[in-house]
């Protein structure tokens, strides 16, 4: 599925769009002596001395991690210049080594046909293989004369990736949320074109030559030293560089103005600032059981209720931001954990029970720690050699483990994930605040200094703490959370059900998101099992990195003009690699449209204003990725099975009925 994240930019896991502008406007012209003679806008010029902050997220990153100069890389493989730049930053690590930790981050140029499917090769050979496989297929793509997609596929097997899984990752366009995100911010800081790189967060454009990078490296340096001499750990230097850096481009004075509306892009504050605050939060309820894996008194002030699968690599990143923040506020946060075992980690379910085992012996904790130590063992004879080192006694674990006793609690776990939009992980709620994604510390510190400051408002009001607490806390987040924006259905939206169905479930998808194909069986199913008891209603929101999506919503709505919109809808999900002009003129005469009324309306483009109408509600509700359900008011994340829906359905005819 695609989810949605405020680090997003975006997307988020669970597919998420993006987009990104940066707006000038340049300042009037000086009169001038001949008013015939048009004078060109004078061009913005960027201050050379700015610094950006740019988070490091889940990147791919090599060097050490308390590097005292860290180097992002704004990149594009197909780019030939900054095939030129690869060689420059291996210099560049050879010349100061174990002082530069390099970072990558995506940005494929529009105009360059195969930057995008090498930056999602280059994305799955990380998620096969880790950061060693990113550099290793990154190494391998610049140095590719072609990279088409037989290409692509020979690199995938040279490298000893599992070619099938590499050619499903490509097509279904798996990895492309976390390219876009990547691109969103980049533009976002100026670095429009490719390379571009952050020294410590100070922009060098372009294939410069060594040398220009060696003089802004050894004054980052040097400022580095001064910064360890004065106390501040290795591993904070780049944290602490950033504290001030600026989040939108540096202009020179006078250079440019921002468009109107737009904020202005200032040069660094002269106090630090606190970490970029996020989007507005969003709160679900979310109950934890007395007996569910907890670490932290019971009566914290916040509890953090994770929902995590032990294969993916994802979560194993959050693990240390999570460390960082029981030991930054002691005393102060509980973690609470839920199962979330993903479908495409094979491993994912039997290491989840095998972590049940450990918990009826009470060592949840200990073989949680062995997990994710070895994410890349966790087969059968792995599990059990984990277990007899976590302190376990065999004959039970095995016992629990053959009769798969923990299943109905996991799966308990995983339907209350989807109801509260945690299907992709890992996904947190801070005193029921939702936290999506693999953030660092930083990220987790500014949501937990919030909602910290929150429960101390509730101790002046005379809450007590005790286990109960957090219950409090989640009760005024939700209490305090707007009203969610209401979900207008035109009479004429493409429809199924009884037009009176107590429940109505309104669906906003995307013709060409992989993620919303698989959620089609969940909702043939509803239809199956409910009939008129629940009404499905189509809204559009085509993605914007799916090229296919607007097309085929136009082609779709076409349909609908002459009354055949569900029929062209299953053609285009029954083929959806086929997505193209020709197939929907295909498709239309197969369903006996009237042709040239059909071309006619998709000449005429009448129907786009309809759908960014859709698409503007759904981000007026706060939806970014597809697909999304909101089911009588509650929003259901991802392609979710329908024992999911139906949990959610059936609730909500329980109360309809009350």
């Amino acid at each position: 599925m695609k989810h949605v994240s405020w680090i997003l930019a975006l997307v988020v896991g669970l597919a998420i769009g993006f987009t990104a502008k940066t707006a000038l406007v340049a300042p009037a012209p000086a009169p001038a002596a001949r008013p015939a003679a048009a004078q060109r806008p004078a061009r913005p010029q960027e201050d050379p001395k700015a610094v950006y902050r740019v988070p490091l997220e889940d990147s791919p990153a090599k060097g050490p991690a308390d590097a005292l100069v860290t180097i992002v890389e704004s990149s594009d493989f197909e780019c030939p210049f900054c095939k030129r730049a690869a060689p420059t930053l291996k210099e560049l690590e050879e010349a100061y080594p174990g002082q530069l930790r390099i970072v990558f981050k995506h940005n494929p140029l529009a105009f360059h046909q195969t930057a995008l499917p090498a930056a999602l090769a280059a994305e799955e050979a990380r998620a096969q293989k880790g950061d060693a496989g990113f550099w290793a297929m990154a190494d391998a793509l610049f140095a590719a004369p072609v990279l088409d997609q037989a290409n692509l596929e020979k690199l995938a097997a040279a490298s000893g990736l599992d070619v099938a899984r590499f050619q499903k990752a490509l097509a279904e366009r798996a990895h492309e949320p976390r390219i876009r995100r990547d691109q969103a911010l980049v533009t976002s800081l100026g670095a429009t074109g490719t390379p571009a790189f952050f020294i410590n967060g100070r922009k060098i454009s372009g294939a410069q030559p060594v040398a220009s990078f060696r003089a802004v490296i050894d004054e980052e340096l040097a400022k580095a030293k001064a910064l360890v001499a004065s106390g501040v750990p290795a591993g904070q230097v780049y944290a602490k560089v950033l504290e001030r850096g600026a989040t939108a481009q540096v202009l020179l004075p006078g250079s440019a103005a921002p468009a109107p509306g737009a904020p202005p892009a200032q040069a660094a504050p002269a106090a630090p600032a606190a970490p970029p605050r996020p989007p507005p939060a969003k709160f679900q309820k979310v109950a934890v059981r007395p007996d569910d894996p907890a670490r932290g008194p019971a009566d914290a002030a916040l509890t953090v209720v994770l929902f995590s699968d032990f294969q993916c690599p994802f979560c194993s990143r959050v693990e240390p931001s999570l460390k960082q923040l029981e030991e930054a506020f002691p005393k102060q946060v509980r973690i609470a954990w839920k199962h979330q075992p993903l479908p495409m980690h094979p491993n994912a379910m039997p290491a989840a029970l095998a972590a049940e085992a450990a918990r009826e012996q009470g060592k949840f904790w200990q073989l949680h720690e062995l997990l994710f130590q070895n994410q890349q063992a966790l087969a059968a004879a792995d599990l059990e050699g984990y277990a007899k080192r976590a302190g376990l006694d065999l004959g039970k674990y095995r016992a629990a483990v053959a009769s798969a006793r923990g299943e109905p609690r996991i799966k308990e776990d995983m339907a209350q994930g989807q109801s509260v939009g945690a299907g992709g992980t890992p996904t947190m709620f801070f005193n029921c605040r939702q936290v999506v994604g693999a953030l660092p510390f930083e990220s987790l510190r500014a949501v937990a200094e919030e909602e910290l400051k929150k429960a101390d408002a509730l101790l002046a009001k005379g809450v007590k703490r005790g286990p109960g607490f957090a219950a409090a806390a989640c009760e005024a987040n939700l209490s305090a959370q707007p009203a969610p924006a209401a979900v207008t259905v035109r009479g004429d939206d493409p429809a199924i059900g009884g037009a009176a169905a107590p429940v109505t479930v309104v669906v906003f998808s995307d013709f060409q998101c992989p993620f919303c194909a698989r959620l089609e069986p969940s909702l043939k199913q509803v239809e199956q099992a409910y009939g008129d008891k629940v009404r499905i209603v189509w809204k559009h929101k085509p993605l914007p990195f799916h090229p296919n999506a607007m097309p085929a919503a136009e082609a779709a709505e076409a349909a609908r003009e002459q009354g055949k919109f569900w029929q062209m809808h299953d053609k285009m999900f029954g083929a959806q690699q086929q997505l193209s002009a020709a197939s929907y003129e295909r498709w239309a005469q197969e369903l006996g449209l009237d042709m040239a009324r059909f071309k006619a309306t998709l000449a005429s483009g009448k129907y786009k204003a309809r759908i960014q109408e859709d698409d503007a509600l759904a981000t007026s509700l706060g939806i970014e990725g597809t697909p999304t359900m909101v089911v009588n008011g509650e929003q259901l994340v991802g392609a979710v099975p329908f024992e999911n829906l139906k949990a959610v359905i059936d609730r909500k005819l329980a109360s309809a009925k009350k």
